[in-house]
């Protein structure tokens, strides 16, 4: 089935031309704006999986072919507003406000990664870090909204989650409450096809993700991924809706995850290359160039100005990232809790000392 083919809100199709009219806000400087911010967010995940296979990064996952969604989700969100997001969000934390290298720390196994108090922050550091474990973070983000409408703050939240998460227990019960609760909160859903190797037509019977929000009495949107206006324009509607008062909006974004799901993931083993192939014809980036570039407002030497630009800045970023001192061994113990049990206050003890011991060896 070409999922490309279902009715979704789209307003530019793959070969970059409008099916309807562009929204009033879709001005050519924030077009352009959004694509070289998705240029730039490719750019540097290409980046990053090359870090790991040097071994200088840890395991990774890529959002290669969700930069459309990550940009959109950024840019929509107002400086107040509260970001939950899940592991493949760097586009959004990016347009947040959130330095590359925080991210490259946190995938170096880096916790510092997710201290946001030294950035320049737009949103005041209220915005919560990546999120590993599978759907837990919308749980996470029912409390944030809850806790804006209590205090009477006319600000939202959103939290970004896989498609896979859609089937656990964590994601159902966020969305009840957010419905029977009326809350200000915007679940977008990255329906990229595959929960690592479960494929979407196994995990669902339902035609679209979006409609599990009728369960929860909220409406649900089934939109175009690969489309970062269509993206845009449901975020913005529906955070405006939900800083009104109006409760909780379900986005499901139909896009394709195009590189494994993580760099320790081999997607050849279970997807087949035409399959991929196909999927390429898709992906937002050369949507919105031909789009831009058929309007006469984006030409060949711009763009390839652009790409030398964002390998530069890349670059800078990589350099600070390697320039970072490493963490003192005994900071893996430091993070778990928040008082620590005495047998691993004795192990943080011994690795301090293993440290010493090396330590004077060398000077000696």
């Amino acid at each position: 089935m070409n999922i490309q083919a279902l009715p979704m809100h789209r307003f530019i199709d793959h070969h970059g031309d409008p099916v309807i009219p562009l929204p009033d806000w879709a001005d050519q400087q924030r077009l352009i704006g959004f694509y070289c911010d998705m240029v730039l967010t490719r750019t540097y995940d290409s980046k990053a999986i090359a870090l790991q296979r040097t071994g200088k990064l840890g395991t990774y996952p890529s959002h290669l072919g969700a930069e459309a969604i990550g940009i959109a989700i950024g840019r929509a969100l107002q400086a107040d507003d509260v970001f939950i997001p899940y592991y493949r969000d760097m586009p959004a934390m990016w347009a947040r406000g959130i330095a590359m290298e925080k991210n490259l720390q946190y995938w170096g196994g880096d916790e510092r990664g997710s201290d946001f108090s030294t950035d320049n922050h737009q949103s005041h550091c209220r915005d919560l870090p990546f999120c590993v474990p599978i759907a837990t973070q919308c749980t996470h983000a029912v409390g944030v909204a809850s806790a804006l409408k209590i205090a009477g703050e006319h600000q939202a939240a959103l939290v970004v989650c896989g498609d896979g998460a859609t089937s656990k227990g964590d994601f159902l019960e966020s969305i009840n409450c957010a419905g029977a609760w009326n809350i200000p909160l915007v679940f977008v859903v990255n329906n990229n096809q595959w929960a690592i190797s479960v494929p979407r037509s196994l995990q669902c019977g339902a035609e679209f993700l979006s409609e599990k929000a009728k369960g929860a009495g909220i409406p649900g949107l089934t939109v175009d991924g690969n489309d970062i206006v269509a993206m845009f324009d449901a975020i913005k509607l529906s955070l405006d809706r939900a800083r009104k008062g109006k409760g909780a909006t379900l986005i499901e974004a139909i896009s394709y995850r195009l590189s494994d799901h993580t760099t320790a993931d081999d997607a050849s083993r279970y997807r087949s290359d035409d399959e991929l192939q196909q999927a390429w014809q898709y992906e937002p980036i050369s949507r919105l160039k031909s789009y831009l570039t058929k309007q006469k407002i984006w030409t060949d030497q711009q763009d390839e100005q652009w790409h030398q630009q964002c390998k530069e800045e890349v670059e800078k970023a990589v350099a600070r990232y390697l320039s970072i001192p490493v963490q003192a061994p005994e900071t893996s113990f430091d993070y778990l809790y928040e008082v620590l049990p005495t047998e691993l206050r004795q192990q943080r003890d011994e690795i301090i000392n293993k440290a010493l011991r090396m330590q004077g060896g060398k000077n000696g």
